[in-house]
């Protein structure tokens, strides 16, 4: 039985559901897998909950700020001395934890503990094959480390910008981004729409903004749609944030939209819509893929959000509203044109990758001699 450490951080949902999917994956190939949350487990409690509520904050009530902080680290080398000295604040309690859980090999599903693990390579140390799951569609500078054995990316343009990074080819494999399992089964999107109180003739437009809906622009999306002369039904995902729940509610109130708090059944909500308007994070973008779902992006924040949407526009396989009125305008002329829908899809099916959990899992286990379930 190989023992898989999983290294992953709580910024943001998506480091965490990759690392839910991939611990999952390997378990079912019979590996054993330990979850740590790196800033929470290897740093301290108290830094992982104020640095988180900074985040938030800033994303919140000043997201330029992040944007910036997001191109000077780009900026920066990973191994620069301030960004090393973030890193080596959980390195130190990185290399006991090897050495205790004796793993065959190493994933890491965030840019600090990746570099962590680099560093501890640096230092002379002998750590197991390391494996980086990039989870965004951008290359970034805090991702690219020299000591890293292996980087799975979601798509050929950000292996192509690794490598003009100075990552050796063989070194990056092009994999996808992890989603859950259920969005492989097979799906009835007319009994998902009745199941959800949904009609089977006007198109659902589903809109969402994380698991925290208050860094989105929900309550445009819900004017927006209101506005529409076409016939429509909207869903909007309001995720924890219970007030923004509460407007929204007072928003749509009588109007053909609807609003739901957080929820867990993501891939039946994209199985029962024809058009995602969301901001653009990127394992949201992976799973609207991996249904088949065309995507309006709206409201991404600066930093790897927005280079998410610059990644999505030039793939073919998004729209872009950069501003109210251009939202009004997109959403009337994706319901005015079923055609223009067709080839959103048509582009997601030539890009994405399917099976791309799976793929990963064989990208680490392969090399130690375990041949994995083929995607």
């Amino acid at each position: 039985m190989k023992r898989v450490l999983l290294l992953t951080a709580s910024y943001g949902s998506g480091h965490n559901a990759a690392a839910r999917c991939l611990a999952q994956a390997f378990e079912r190939e019979g590996c054993a897998v330990t979850v740590v949350d790196h800033f929470r487990e290897l740093v301290s409690p108290l830094f992982e909950r104020a640095s988180r509520a900074l985040y938030h904050a800033i994303l919140l009530r000043a997201p330029v700020l992040w944007g910036i902080g997001y191109a000077l680290g780009d900026w920066m080398a990973s191994d620069s001395p301030f960004a090393l000295g973030v890193t080596r604040l959980g390195a130190r309690r990185l290399a006991p934890l090897l050495d205790s859980l004796r793993p065959d090999a190493v994933v890491t599903v965030h840019a600090t503990p990746a570099t962590a693990m680099s560093a501890l390579v640096a230092e002379g140390r002998r750590t197991p094959p390391h494996t980086s799951v990039v989870t965004d569609f951008v290359a970034h500078s805090q991702w690219i480390a020299r000591h890293i054995d292996c980087y799975c990316v979601a798509a050929d343009e950000v292996k192509h910008e690794f490598i003009a990074r100075g990552i050796p080819a063989q070194r990056i494999v092009v994999t996808g981004m992890p989603v859950r399992a259920e969005f492989a089964e097979p799906v009835d999107p007319a009994a998902v729409r009745a199941a959800l109180g949904l009609g089977d003739r006007a198109p659902v437009v589903l809109a969402m903004a994380g698991s925290q809906g208050s860094f989105g622009r929900l309550p445009d999306v819900a004017r927006a749609l209101d506005a529409l002369e076409w016939p429509l039904q909207g869903l909007l995902v309001a995720g924890h944030d219970k007030g923004l729940r509460r407007r929204l509610e007072r928003l749509t109130d009588g109007t053909r939209v609807r609003t739901v708090g957080y929820v867990d059944d993501v891939p039946r909500l994209m199985a029962a819509a024809d058009l995602l308007v969301t901001k653009a994070g990127g394992l949201t973008l992976a799973e609207a893929m991996a249904a088949g779902l065309p995507v309006l992006a709206y409201g991404s924040l600066p930093g790897q959000e927005q280079r998410n949407e610059h990644f999505a526009a030039r793939a073919g396989i998004a729209l872009v509203a950069r501003s109210y009125l251009e939202l009004v305008h997109l959403l009337d002329r994706a319901l005015d044109d079923p055609d223009l829908l067709e080839r959103l899809r048509a582009r997601i099916r030539r890009v994405r990758r399917r099976d791309a959990t799976q793929r990963i899992v064989s990208a680490v286990l392969e090399p130690l001699g375990q041949p994995a379930t083929r995607p």
